[in-house]
């Protein structure tokens, strides 16, 4: 995408109200996350027993936890944790099932019908419940859930870049350059692969917030990032033990996971939007 397709894109995302709602929710989740040891007002990990489930102050704008813990600080650390998972887990999923996804489109035949085989089997698990039986296999720790999450992810890349792949690979340009010799290698990477980025940028949007979702999910039933890493999942499961007696315990995780996935659903409608060629064809 040149210049100009870059400012016609971000002038189509910007003129939807929930695409700004969302990407400044986004941004802001980031910015929290990675100014968190510069902006966070205490260690997330210290323990001041003197103040045990203290409600929000001056002091403690989210009140402390049961360990006398800054609910503020780990939030502000567990959104780095969060995005990380979401980022680095769909870039797993998003190279892995790509790969699949041109080979199986791509040379078709025997290939293709195995690697298809093997997605629908993926495919026919619960996505969380897949993504548990991996965590616990693989043991609770932030690399594996990313490992894990990533893995649950790529059939679906790989079946939407083979969608893809089996239409544009009829094209006539596509075809042209296989007549004057062009490699297959050579025409997956310079013809198909770039008429077929805006399904597989928008799947992905749409793709970090079900993986933030996910690692949330993990981490509250403690296959996920382990104590004392500060985890949304982790900081909601301790929380719903106090909801009578320290309700901000489990609200302020609940609503930081609650507005960071809304944030990237919004901004990911706002990306379909703004890559949808008949919108194009319209303004």
């Amino acid at each position: 995408m040149n210049k100009t397709g870059l400012r016609a894109f971000w002038r189509r995302l910007h003129s939807r109200a929930l695409s700004r709602v969302g990407l400044g929710l986004v941004l802001t989740v980031a910015l929290a996350g990675g100014l968190a040891p510069f902006l966070a007002p205490y260690d997330p990990t210290h323990q001041e027993f003197g103040d045990l489930l203290q409600g929000p102050s001056r002091q403690h704008p989210l009140g402390t936890d049961d360990l006398g813990r800054d609910v503020l600080s780990r939030l502000m650390w567990g959104a780095r944790v969060s995005l990380q998972v979401g980022v680095i887990a769909v870039g797993i999923a998003l190279v892995t099932g790509t790969i699949l996804g041109l080979l199986s489109g791509y040379i078709g035949g025997m290939l293709d019908n195995w690697l298809m085989r093997l997605m629908d089997a993926l495919l026919a698990f619960p996505v969380l419940v897949l993504a548990l039986a991996l965590a616990a296999i693989l043991s609770p720790s932030l690399s594996n859930v990313m490992l894990a999450i990533g893995v649950v992810g790529v059939p679906t890349y790989a079946r939407l870049v083979r969608g893809q792949v089996l239409s544009v690979r009829e094209w006539e340009f596509v075809q042209a350059a296989k007549a004057v010799g062009g490699t297959d290698l050579r025409i997956l990477l310079q013809h198909v692969l770039p008429n077929i980025t805006a399904p597989i940028i928008v799947e992905a949007s749409l793709h970090i917030a079900a993986a933030t979702l996910a690692e949330a999910g993990l981490s509250f039933l403690g296959l996920g990032v382990q104590p004392p890493t500060p985890s949304w999942g982790a900081m909601l499961n301790v929380g719903r033990g106090y909801l009578e007696i320290a309700p901000w315990m489990a609200m302020a995780p609940g609503a930081a996971i609650f507005l960071t996935v809304l944030g990237f659903n919004f901004l990911g409608d706002g990306v379909r939007d703004a890559l949808d060629p008949r919108l194009k064809q319209l303004q």
